[in-house]
């Protein structure tokens, strides 16, 4: 959430970054709303300063035994004149706060404008495209083929957008989690949790993603719960309403979860295999840090989701993600993306994104310099990486034209040095 006097303060840049990112912002509307309401709470309590007045009035006259029923009819209109003021309020109120937890982060100057990926920044790349004497076939029929992966079954189960994974096919995916969460917290100093799955509504509010997302969200009937469609929600919301202290900066979390989505706006896009389903495996990277060292954290976040593709040979490449192709929070995000030869081309499979101070000020996560002052902590968030997609990614990179897939050389010690699924 943005902070409301610099909204007032900034009004026009604020509606030309917004609309930058591809959401509509009326700051007439705002300006309108934001009048009404101000005047309403000050005319509020006007009257009850005034009402309190006259109850000391009343109060005195009664003690000296004197006539009093003028001011007691004057405090009953003007406690009828709060309540329909209180009724008022409640309405703005209400539309006010759905349309500032609907305007988006403001994104940073070293962002590029743009309206989707095609306006995307190349930073750099790494490794070598693989190379194959024969036509290399995509993960979901190598899968399907070795009785790995099973669609079918799956779709019986839960419908489209599921798997079945069988076997070694199962052992990589639970192999790759422990690989990621054994680097990053045994080498970069993440602290592992192991969160809930479920979350209520005020966790989802805290990231961004309640009410901007509703419809991409599954929502426990009967209960205020929602599957979880990231661990950043539950991680980011461990210190909501809390203060921190400076010394405890930076906290850095990572996670496994399983992650929920109904993809509402992905309007058929990779139906096909592991690549968008309604449930995927995450492991999670998450920063709790200063305002002013929230950018150079940004850049060691994104190097430790780049390692593990690094160890696993993956070819992959960093994206500066312009304005309008960046999430609802975000001030500014790297994707990393694989190269991925059934698509001739590269996917993303893990995003880092510094969302400054959006989701602190949402979720009311503070911190106390050593000098007694109070600010909302910057937030930072990167998959490092999205399991399944890492799966893909391995094996269609390290198919072989008659020996299945080649268990990349990091891996094998959890295979017992095994060389093929």
């Amino acid at each position: 959430m943005l902070d409301l006097n610099y909204i007032r303060e900034n009004i026009d840049f604020v509606e030309k970054k917004v609309q930058a990112k591809g959401v509509i912002f009326d700051k007439n509307i705002f300006l309108e709303l934001d009048e009404k309401r101000r005047k309403l709470i000050t005319e509020s309590e006007a009257l009850k300063s005034q009402k309190n007045k006259i109850a000391k009035e009343i109060g005195f006259l009664k003690r000296e035994n004197k006539d009093s029923s003028k001011f007691e009819k004057e405090s009953k209109e003007i406690g009828k004149r709060v309540k329909e003021i209180e009724n008022e309020l409640t309405v703005i109120e209400k539309e006010f706060n759905s349309l500032i937890l609907n305007i988006p982060n403001i994104f940073h100057e070293s962002v590029p404008e743009g309206k989707n990926e095609n306006d995307n920044v190349v930073i750099k790349e790494w490794g070598k495209k693989p190379e194959f004497d024969f036509k290399p076939l995509p993960h979901w029929d190598i899968g399907e083929k070795s009785g790995g992966l099973d669609f079918k079954r799956a779709s019986k189960l839960s419908g489209s957008r599921f798997a079945l994974y069988f076997n070694l096919y199962a052992k990589l995916e639970r192999v790759l989690i422990n690989f990621m969460l054994d680097v990053h917290t045994k080498e970069n100093g993440y602290i592992e949790v192991l969160p809930p799955f479920l979350v209520n509504d005020k966790s989802l509010i805290g990231t961004g993603n309640l009410p901007k997302f509703k419809d991409d969200l599954f929502k426990i009937e009967n209960y205020n719960l929602y599957l979880i469609p990231t661990a950043e929600v539950p991680l980011t919301n461990i210190h909501r309403q809390e203060m921190l202290e400076e010394s405890q900066l930076p906290i850095k979390y990572v996670a496994y979860t399983p992650c929920f989505r109904s993809e509402a706006g992905s309007y058929g896009k990779d139906i096909r295999g592991i690549i968008r389903q309604h449930q995927f495996n995450k492991v999670e990277l998450l920063k709790f840090v200063k305002p002013e060292d929230s950018y150079d954290e940004l850049e060691k976040l994104t190097r430790d989701a780049e390692t593990i593709l690094e160890r696993l040979e993956l070819n992959y490449r960093r994206v500066l993600l312009c304005s309008g192709d960046m999430s609802f929070s975000s001030a500014k995000t790297y994707d990393l993306e694989v190269w991925m030869p059934s698509k001739n081309g590269f996917m993303e499979i893990s995003s880092c994104s510094n969302f400054e101070s959006f989701q602190a000020r949402r979720a009311r996560i503070k911190y106390k310099t050593s000098d007694n002052k109070k600010d909302f902590v910057h937030t930072l968030n990167g998959s490092g990486l999205a399991v399944g997609r890492t799966v893909a990614a391995i094996i269609e990179n390290y198919q072989t034209k008659d020996k299945g897939v080649r268990i990349p050389e990091v891996l094998r010690p959890y295979f017992d040095n095994k060389e093929f699924l």
